[in-house]
């Protein structure tokens, strides 16, 4: 009830946008239905809804002729991940939020001057991302959550399960060998239960401010009045081949000759706005059971040609986890900074803890940056160390539940001795290292009860940062799996067009359950098991003074890796600024492969690393990297170019 007091003082000439005041009288007044013809949820307290609509009455009447006129929002949208925009960075005093679309980061900065806490922003800009960006991100999806109060560290774990009837041979056709990745992506099959708003709202009991009705206001409007389609979705669209075969989605994301709508067309999802109304008013449960639930678990077991096992049970019983958030020390003379990120069933921090603490036992400190880019020097030992951090990650990490951590702790992988004696395999100038295998950490006796995961393709997530007026921030990445996810739009038949699209994330499971030998692959699926995740929600802290220091991730698949080590090595070791270091060229290295930025490495760079026996492939890197970051008068942002990334604060 704190939270209606404030909305209480502040009134209609107040921040808080009067088309978000306008909703929350509506949804809680006596008339107010669900946009189906569904009275709102009794179970709602009843002290609340009349607090909410008393409070907002006099509010509502002073803008309600300009709620009823009010135009579709058609904010300026930046240009599309076809080319780089220069963002110039952005400077705060105490708050601000950053997210890969600039609605969705309009919806949290609202959150924000409504007195809104940081989990308050992510929830409303992760509802708008589910409308605007549904490529990437929605409630059909998971999430990794960390969390700072001020004090103390907080890993929520909202990633997909598979479900209660899926097991190690779920990837596997007649003949008994993995079928194609495509195949598996699109349809039922490799649908988890979702988790993203389950995490949401434990995030929110613990740490929102704001009530959460209000937090969905934003999505809503759009959802229900339309939003102007971005130049990234409509680029996605027009190369998509695979979403015009659900008809919900043809209706939805294509007009009447099949052509998808360009960039620019008002889209409107009137179902997404009845879904997200009934969330708002109860709350996960009106996602996870019930009328809307049936619809997924139809949707996914009654695909035509490559059905799903998700059953109502499965989704009922679905529960986020509160895990530890997994820390470590890193050293950049004369500092010490405390990475901390998800543990597993996320691979992200791990890794690039691997990495940047293997880089350490190496020359690179001592390498210069010239010319907005690493040498090829540089990129080698990255490279190299990158290969010894991926062979760990192969073999060891999967879900806590399934899978027991090398010697009985995580933190074993990043271990200065244990990356020391790592490190020594690597050559300086060379050549590469001729075979990797995965190391044996602490008191390991048989590191090789598992068999390495193959690689496999990952796809596309979305990343938001947000930091508080009281201090307090967060970093989650959130993520369907591949552009688009499974294709499947979930509608439940009232005559609404639109509706959402369900994820793909049981992909993130090895394809093999096991090797010729018949050891088993950690990361192979079961049932209730969370697939192994990239993604690398990032906070670091001054080692000494216990200070937060910045908010970082990216999209990318396992790319999200290389994407957030390459901007942390930049801030920390570079003195860059965080849009400077977001705008660092690309570069990865997966499966014996150095990858580089497409067009922004000097063609030397490549033929050096060539001489060292790497095999060099340039391509697009398309990062999505989001970052707050602290400076010595507040605060900075930056937002990748690359997509439609945007910072608003003060």
């Amino acid at each position: 009830m704190q939270a209606l007091g404030r909305l209480a003082q502040v009134g209609p000439q107040a921040l808080v946008p009067a088309q978000h005041l306008a909703f929350l009288a509506f949804t809680f007044s006596k008339s107010s239905r669900l946009g189906d013809g569904r009275e709102p949820a009794k179970s709602l307290p009843h002290r609340l809804r009349a607090a909410l609509g008393g409070l907002l009455m006099g509010a509502t009447l002073c803008i309600a002729a300009q709620a009823q006129t009010a135009a579709p929002v058609a904010s300026a949208q930046p240009e599309g991940a076809s080319k780089f925009i220069q963002n110039p960075g952005w400077h705060f005093q105490k708050q601000a939020v950053a997210a890969a679309n600039p609605l969705a980061t309009e919806a949290g900065y609202a959150m924000l001057t409504a007195g809104g806490s940081a989990v308050d922003a992510a929830i409303a800009v992760q509802m708008v991302l589910s409308l605007v960006e549904p490529q990437s991100s929605g409630i059909g999806g998971g999430a990794f959550l960390v969390h700072f109060d001020g004090k103390n560290m907080q890993a929520y774990d909202g990633r997909e399960a598979a479900p209660a009837q899926a097991g190690p041979d779920l990837f596997l056709g007649p003949d008994g060998k993995p079928i194609p990745m495509k195949q598996a992506i699109v349809g039922g099959r490799a649908v988890g239960v979702p988790g993203a708003l389950s995490m949401l709202a434990m995030a929110h009991a613990k740490h929102g401010k704001l009530p959460w009705a209000f937090l969905f206001a934003p999505a809503i409007r759009l959802a229900r009045d339309g939003f102007a389609v971005s130049p990234r979705l409509a680029a996605l669209l027009a190369g998509e081949t695979a979403l015009q075969k659900d008809p919900v989605a043809a209706q939805y994301f294509y007009d009447a000759q099949g052509r998808p709508w360009p960039a620019g067309h008002v889209l409107r999802n009137p179902e997404l706005a009845a879904v997200l109304q009934r969330i708002a008013i109860e709350g996960p449960d009106a996602l996870m059971t019930g009328e809307v639930a049936q619809t997924m678990v139809n949707a996914v077991r009654r695909h035509p040609s490559n059905p799903g096992l998700l059953q109502l049970g499965d989704l009922a019983q679905y529960k986020p986890v509160l895990r530890q958030a997994l820390c470590t020390n890193y050293a950049v003379a004369p500092k010490t900074y405390r990475l901390c990120g998800m543990p597993p069933p996320s691979s992200g921090m791990l890794t690039i803890a691997s990495i940047l603490g293997t880089l350490a036992f190496t020359p690179a400190a001592s390498l210069s940056f010239t010319g907005g880019q690493p040498g090829a020097d540089w990129l080698h030992l990255y490279g190299e160390a990158s290969r010894l951090a991926f062979a760990d990650r192969a073999l060891y990490v999967g879900d806590p539940a399934f899978t027991e951590a090398p010697a009985g702790d995580w933190l074993s992988l990043v271990q200065p001795a244990y990356l020391q004696a790592r490190a020594a395999a690597i050559a300086p100038q060379g050549p590469v290292m001729p075979k990797v295998q995965a190391g044996t950490p602490g008191a390991v006796q048989a590191p090789l009860n598992w068999m390495p995961m193959p690689e496999q393709t990952e796809h596309g997530t979305s990343h938001i940062s947000v930091l508080d007026r009281w201090g307090h921030a967060l970093a989650m990445t959130t993520t369907i799996e591949d552009a688009f996810g499974s294709r499947l739009m979930v509608n439940r038949g009232r005559g609404l067009a639109g509706g959402f699209l369900l994820n793909n994330q049981l992909t993130d499971f090895s394809f093999s359950h096991s090797g010729a030998d018949g050891k088993p692959v950690a990361n192979r699926v079961q049932a209730g098991k969370r697939p192994r995740s990239s993604m690398a929600p990032t906070l670091v802290f001054d080692a000494d003074s216990g200070d937060l220091q910045l908010s970082g991730g990216s999209p990318g698949g396992a790319f999200i890796i290389h994407f957030t080590a390459k901007t942390l090595y930049g801030m920390l070791h570079w003195g860059l600024s965080p849009q400077a270091a977001i705008d660092l060229p690309n570069f990865a290295s997966l499966e014996g492969t150095t990858f580089l930025e497409k067009g922004r490495f000097a063609p030397a760079s490549a033929a050096a690393l060539q001489a060292r026996g790497h095999q060099v492939l340039e391509i697009p890197l398309t990062s999505g990297l989001q970052v707050i970051a602290r400076e010595p008068d507040g605060w900075a942002g930056g937002a990748d170019g690359r997509r439609e990334g945007a910072v608003l604060g003060d």
